[in-house]
């Protein structure tokens, strides 16, 4: 039962009354960048500012540009050589906690009008709530509640908003992403009349939530520029071109989204799994690439043995940068789905991957190394650097969950005493900082664990 101070209605959420949702989702403009420039005092939207780390090459990519940059022509998270050097600016080095700390204060103002099970947190900056129940409570419209938490917002953190109005998640973050830019109070609204009204013709088509370059690209081949042309092509040809992608993107054309935060909430994965991966700032070649890779997945046993989870298979992918002629070759021909010898081409880089089955559920990093280094030797291309990792641990559940599948081969006392010092190791590091225990693997010229130990997110935290 709630506290008798709570503001929040019992008649919040889903099952509140009236056919018509009101959903609002509210950005924070330029978010690392005007935290910056609340720290220091300077106007978010007039200071000149940039959030990157100095201690990087000029190629490293800005983490977020100010709007007053923005006005100037710079784009966001570009990197910092493509700067205008005509233009004078602030460069702040990422403070990821402090992110995290302003981020939880603006969660907390979103709790003084509406209960945790009408806010869905879609990213650190952005966040959907469902107002539909809390207006009859308030007294007054959507849009005038939405001012009011947006208000509330600027007065407690200093970090300007804006603010989307929909009758569906879908067009709430359209009008957030669309409307709202064009409009003097950073506030958009849209219901499914409005939106085929104003923007069956909006271009480019990659302004619309969840139509990426690719899929513009190929609704371009079919002759395919605005949501409306989408609305009115012959269904069965776009399932045919995109499977069961279509229907999505249907549903969007039109407006459409059945999918309710209560929906968000209820939805529990049938798999699951624990990742890990970076973008390398010096590429490297094989043997550092192990190094790297081992060190991931050292990370990833310990997250495995602090929850008392197993994982049952292990898949690896790696990226590598693609040259000049390689770069104009696909550009030229569209061949961004596959490369050179049938390699697939993803993150604009030529991949590999491949995963295998681990003899038994395990969180042993023995038994994960075993089975890494044949693996990463199968993929890796010995003539390229690798410039990106990605390492998962799959089929993960309980250490104790029924129905696991043990191997008869595993030696019984070896587990145990591995297990044993894992925890010790993991304990040790809670308590102490994630580099109070190294291996010497971490040591070596290579290695990236004890750089990213003092990262959040392979970011500087402050």
């Amino acid at each position: 039962m709630r506290a008798k101070t709570c503001p929040w209605p019992d008649g919040g959420g889903e099952a509140a009354t009236g056919s018509r949702r009101q959903y609002l989702v509210i950005d924070l403009k330029s978010f690392y960048a005007s935290v910056e420039c609340v720290e220091r005092g300077l106007d978010p939207m007039t200071t000149r500012l940039v959030v990157a780390d100095p201690t990087r090459t000029s190629k490293t990519i800005c983490l977020a540009v100010s709007p007053a940059l923005k006005a100037l022509g710079v784009r966001n998270r570009c990197r910092v050589f493509q700067i205008p050097p005509s233009i004078d600016y602030l460069m702040a080095p990422p403070r990821m906690s402090l992110y995290i700390e302003r981020s939880a204060d603006v969660y907390a103002v979103y709790l003084r009008y509406l209960s945790p099970d009408d806010i869905h947190v879609y990213s650190i900056d952005e966040a959907f709530l469902d107002v539909t129940g809390y207006l009859e409570l308030y007294g007054c419209s959507a849009r005038e509640l939405g001012e009011r938490i947006r208000a509330d917002v600027v007065r407690t953190t200093g970090i300007p908003a804006a603010c989307g109005l929909g009758t569906n998640l879908y067009l709430a973050k359209v009008a957030l992403d669309i409307t709202a830019k064009h409009d003097p109070g950073f506030f958009g609204e849209l219901d499914e009349e409005g939106y085929r009204a104003t923007l069956w013709n909006h271009r480019p088509i990659t302004d619309f939530w969840r139509v990426g370059a690719g899929t513009a690209r190929r609704l371009s081949e079919l002759g395919i520029h605005t949501m409306g042309q989408v609305a009115s092509y012959p269904r069965e040809l776009l399932y045919r071109i995109f499977g069961i992608d279509a229907e999505l993107l249907i549903d969007h054309a039109w407006g459409r989204e059945p999918v309710t935060i209560a929906d968000i909430k209820a939805y529990r994965s049938q798999s699951k799994s624990l990742s890990s991966g970076q973008v390398l700032g010096d590429d490297v070649g094989i043997e550092g690439g192990l190094v790297i890779a081992k060190e991931m997945a050292d990370a990833l046993v310990l997250e495995l043995v602090e929850r008392g989870l197993v994982a049952s298979s292990l898949s690896l992918a790696l990226g590598y940068r693609l040259n000049g002629r390689e770069k104009a070759a696909l550009t030229s021909s569209h061949a961004t789905a596959e490369g050179e010898h049938g390699r697939r081409v993803r993150w604009g880089e030529f991949a590999d991957g491949g995963s295998v089955r681990l003899p038994a559920p395990t969180s042993s990093l023995h038994q994960v190394w075993a089975a890494l280094e044949p693996l990463f030797r199968q993929v890796a291309d010995p003539g390229r650097p690798i410039h990106r990792l990605t390492l998962t641990l799959g089929d993960v559940h309980g250490a104790d969950e029924r129905g696991l599948q043990l191997s008869l081969f595993q030696g019984e006392g070896e587990s145990p005493r591995e297990r044993a010092r894992q925890e010790a190791v993991s304990a040790v590091k809670r308590r102490f900082g994630k580099n109070a225990l190294l291996r010497g693997l971490d040591l070596l010229p290579d290695a990236t664990a004890r750089e990213r130990n003092a990262q959040i997110g392979g970011h500087r935290s402050g």
